[in-house]
C-alpha cells in the first residue's frame, strides 16, 4: 500500500478500517448504515455507485503499473480455445479447449489444429520481452487478457525470457483462473469489459492480433475503428495468420462497397512468425 501519512496531517483511512475491526458489537454497530461507506460491499455495488466503481477499475491497474514505472506495452490478443501443442503448460492437469457455453467436440478439434499459433505467440512474446528487458521491464511489457489458450502463451513467452508481464483478466460465468504466468502483482480482474479494453490501449506500442473469436474480433475491431477515426495514434497493427483471416473477414468485399476506404486496408498488416512481426515492432520504434 502507498504511504502517504506524512503527506496531510488528518488520520489515514487505513487506521480507521483497522479501527472497525474493534468496535463495541451493538445493534447500533451492526447495522449496515454504520459501516464505513469504502469498507461497505451492499453499498459500493449499488446501481448508483457505478461510476464510483468504473473509476475504481481504471484507477487502480494504472496506480500499480505507474509505481512499477512501466511505460509501453504490446498487446497479444487470440483464442482461449488454442491449447499448447506440447502440453507442458503449468498449472493446469490438463488443457481446457470449451471456455465458451455451447462448445463441441468438432470445435474443440478446430481449435486444436491452430495449436501452431500458441507456439508463436510465445515466442513473440519471448523476443519482445528480451527487448523490455533492456529497458529494465519499462517498455515493451506484454500484455494478455490473463487466460489459457494464446493468452497464456504470451505470458508464458515473456516468463521464458525472465520478464514480467501483465494479465487483464475479467469475471466471466464459465472463466477460469488466470494463466500461471502472468506476473502476480501485475494480474488485474475486472468487472467492467470498457475499462479493460482502455487498459489494453492505454500503453500499447504494438497490436498482435492471433486466430481467436467474437472476443478477439471484438477487441480487434474496436482498436481498428479508433485509429480509423484518430482516436488513437497508428501502432504496428499485426495479424497473424493470413489463411485465417482472409477466410474469416473479406476485408476487400468493405473496401469495394465503400463501407470503408481503400486506405483502410493499410491499418493492419500480415505476418507469419514471431521473427516478423517482432522486426516490425522494433523497427516503428528507431
Amino acid at each position: 500500500m502507498h504511504d502517504d501519512s506524512r503527506s496531510h496531517p488528518f488520520r489515514h483511512s487505513q487506521q480507521d478500517a483497522e479501527a472497525a475491526d474493534r468496535i463495541p458489537d451493538t445493534p447500533q454497530t451492526r447495522a449496515p448504515a454504520y459501516r464505513l461507506a469504502f469498507m461497505d460491499p451492499e453499498f459500493m455495488c449499488r446501481e448508483e455507485l457505478r461510476p464510483v466503481r468504473l473509476q475504481l477499475e481504471l484507477l487502480k491497474p494504472q496506480m500499480i503499473m505507474d509505481e512499477r514505472g512501466i511505460q509501453s506495452t504490446v498487446v497479444i490478443m487470440g483464442s482461449a480455445r488454442i491449447p499448447d501443442p506440447t502440453g507442458t503448460a503449468a498449472g493446469v492437469e490438463e488443457t481446457v479447449i470449451e471456455t465458451g457455453k455451447g462448445g463441441s467436440k468438432s470445435a474443440a478439434k478446430g481449435a486444436a489444429g491452430l495449436s501452431h499459433w500458441y507456439d508463436e505467440a510465445r515466442k513473440l512474446a519471448r523476443l519482445v520481452t528480451a527487448r523490455s528487458l533492456e529497458s529494465y521491464g519499462r517498455d515493451f511489457v506484454v500484455v494478455t487478457g490473463g487466460g489459457p489458450g494464446i493468452m497464456e502463451a504470451g505470458n508464458r513467452g515473456a516468463d521464458d525470457a525472465g520478464g514480467h508481464s501483465i494479465g487483464l483478466n475479467i469475471v466471466l460465468p464459465h472463466e477460469q483462473a488466470p494463466n500461471a504466468y502472468v506476473t502476480p502483482d501485475l494480474c488485474f480482474n475486472f468487472h467492467y469489459f470498457a475499462v479493460r479494453k482502455m487498459h489494453f490501449l492505454m500503453r500499447a506500442r504494438a497490436i498482435c492480433i492471433f486466430p481467436g473469436g467474437f472476443g478477439t474480433l471484438d477487441e480487434m475491431f474496436e482498436t481498428l475503428t479508433l485509429i480509423q477515426t484518430g482516436r488513437m495514434k497508428p501502432v504496428p497493427f499485426l495479424l497473424f495468420g493470413r489463411e485465417f483471416w482472409q477466410s474469416v473477414i473479406n476485408w476487400q468485399a468493405l473496401a469495394d462497397a465503400g463501407t470503408i476506404s481503400a486506405a483502410d486496408l493499410d491499418l493492419f498488416r500480415y505476418v507469419e512468425t514471431a521473427e516478423e512481426a517482432a522486426e516490425i515492432i522494433c523497427d516503428a520504434e528507431e
